[in-house]
C-alpha cells in the first residue's frame, strides 16, 4: 500500500453560506482523501478575476495515499457532490466550493488534468497568506523559496482574517494505548491495517515473521505430520520477536503496534494438533507466555469465510491456495472462544466483512473510530 504524502490544498467559496461550504467540504476531505493534520485561519477577500460576492478563503494540509491526479479526482467528486460544475473555458465565476491542489510533496507536473505546483499561488495573497500560517517554511519546489518568502512578496489585495474558524473534521481521539495487538484470521487484513495505523499515528510497527518459517509451506501440504514442528517453530520465533522488539521501547511513553499477540499460537495448536502433542504444547506456551509484556487493547478483524477465500486468493501466495473453509472457521472460532475467556484483557471485536479499508479512506476511518471507541 502507499506510505501517504503531504498535499497542501486550498478552499474558497463565496455562493451560499460560505464558512458552512467550506466546513462540510473539509469534512469530506477528512473522510474521502487523508488525514487533515493543519488548518489555517478563514479569510475574507473579494472575488478575483470577476464581478462577484466576497469569497472566504482557507488552506490545509493534508496526509493522503492517493497520487496527486487521484487526489484532484476526488477533489473535484467533493466539489461536484456540493454542487459546484466546472465548465470548460467558462473563465472565473461564483462557485459554492472551489478546491485546489497547491503542493504534493516535491512532485513537480504537468499533465492535461493537473500542474503543480499550482502555477499561480505564489500571485494570490488569498493563497498565500492563509498557507504561510501553515507551511511557512515549505520551499516550493520550482521558484526555489519558501512559502513565507513568497508570501512576503505577493502582490496584496484586500484580505482580512474572519472570527470564526473551520473546526477539525476529527470524529474521534486516539485513545491513550501504547501497545495495540491486531489479530484476525487468515487473509483478514491485519497486516494492512496495522501498517497503516502506525504510518498515520507514528507508531513503531511489529509485523509477524511468518514468510520465513520453512515449516509452512509443508504444513498446508501435509497438515499431520508438519503440525507439531510448525506450532513450536512460530511459537519460538514470536516470542522471541516480541520479547526483542518490545525491549526496545518505553511503552509508557511509545506506541507500538503488532500485527499480531503471541496468544496466536495457543490458538492455531489447539486445531492442528493431536489431543497429546497438545498438551505438551499447552505447558511449555504458558511458561512463555506469562513472561511477556500483554497488549493494552486486543483489537479483533471479524472477516465472514467467503470474503477471507477472496482475499487468500487474491492475494496470491500459493501454499495458501488449498486452505479449505472448515479451516477458517474453526480458526474464527477459536478465536472467539478465546475472547471470551480473557476477562483481563481489553478486546474490541470489529465486523469488517462490508468494509475495503485499503481502498477506500472513509472504511478506514470508520474502523479507526470503532477502534478508538468514538
Amino acid at each position: 500500500m502507499n506510505p501517504s504524502k503531504l498535499a497542501y490544498i486550498a478552499l474558497g467559496s463565496n455562493q451560499g453560506d460560505r464558512l458552512a461550504q467550506l466546513q462540510k467540504a473539509l469534512d469530506d476531505i477528512y473522510h474521502h482523501v487523508g488525514e487533515v493534520t493543519a488548518i489555517s485561519r478563514v479569510y475574507q477577500t473579494p472575488a478575483w478575476g470577476f464581478e462577484g460576492e466576497a469569497f472566504l478563503n482557507a488552506c490545509i494540509k493534508v496526509r493522503t495515499r492517493l497520487e496527486p491526479e487521484s487526489l484532484l479526482k476526488e477533489l473535484l467528486r467533493i466539489e461536484r457532490e456540493h454542487g459546484r460544475l466546472r465548465k470548460q473555458g467558462a473563465g472565473y465565476e461564483s462557485r459554492p466550493i472551489d478546491l485546489d491542489v497547491l503542493l504534493y510533496e516535491e512532485v513537480t507536473m504537468q499533465t492535461q488534468l493537473l500542474r503543480l505546483p499550482h502555477p499561480q499561488m505564489h500571485l494570490r495573497d488569498f493563497v498565500m497568506i492563509p498557507l504561510k500560517e501553515i507551511a511557512a517554511g515549505v520551499v516550493h519546489p520550482t521558484l526555489h523559496k519558501t512559502v513565507a518568502d513568497l508570501a512576503a512578496t505577493c502582490p496584496k489585495g484586500e484580505i482580512e482574517p474572519i472570527e470564526q474558524g473551520l473546526q477539525s473534521p476529527v470524529s474521534y481521539k486516539p485513545n491513550p494505548y501504547h501497545y495495540i495487538a491486531v489479530e484476525g484470521n487468515i487473509g483478514a487484513g491485519k497486516t494492512s491495517f496495522s501498517t497503516m495505523v502506525s504510518q498515520d499515528f507514528n507508531g513503531k510497527l511489529i509485523l509477524e515473521r511468518f514468510r520465513d518459517n520453512p515449516f509452512l509451506p509443508k504444513f498446508y501440504q501435509d497438515k499431520q505430520r508438519f503440525a507439531f514442528p510448525l506450532e513450536m517453530s512460530f511459537l519460538a520465533d514470536r516470542y522471541q520477536q516480541l520479547s526483542e522488539d518490545l525491549a526496545q521501547y518505553d511503552l509508557f511513553s511509545d506506541f507500538v503496534i503488532s500485527d499480531y499477540d503471541v496468544f496466536k499460537s495457543l490458538i492455531f495448536a489447539n486445531i492442528t494438533l493431536a489431543e497429546d502433542e497438545f498438551g505438551l504444547y499447552q505447558k511449555l506456551f504458558h511458561l512463555m507466555y506469562k513472561e511477556l509484556v500483554k497488549p493494552d487493547l486486543y483489537v479483533y478483524l471479524y472477516q465472514n469465510t467467503d470474503r477471507l477465500l477472496e482475499n487468500i486468493k487474491k492475494r496470491g501466495r500459493e501454499y495458501e491456495q488449498n486452505i479449505q473453509r472448515e479451516y477458517l472457521i474453526k480458526i474464527n472460532q477459536s478465536y472467539l472462544n478465546f475472547m471470551k475467556s480473557q476477562l483481563n484483557l481489553n478486546v474490541k471485536i470489529i465486523d469488517i466483512s462490508e468494509l475495503d479499508f485499503v481502498q477506500n479512506r472513509s472504511d478506514y476511518v470508520k474502523l479507526l473510530e470503532e477502534m478508538w471507541g468514538h
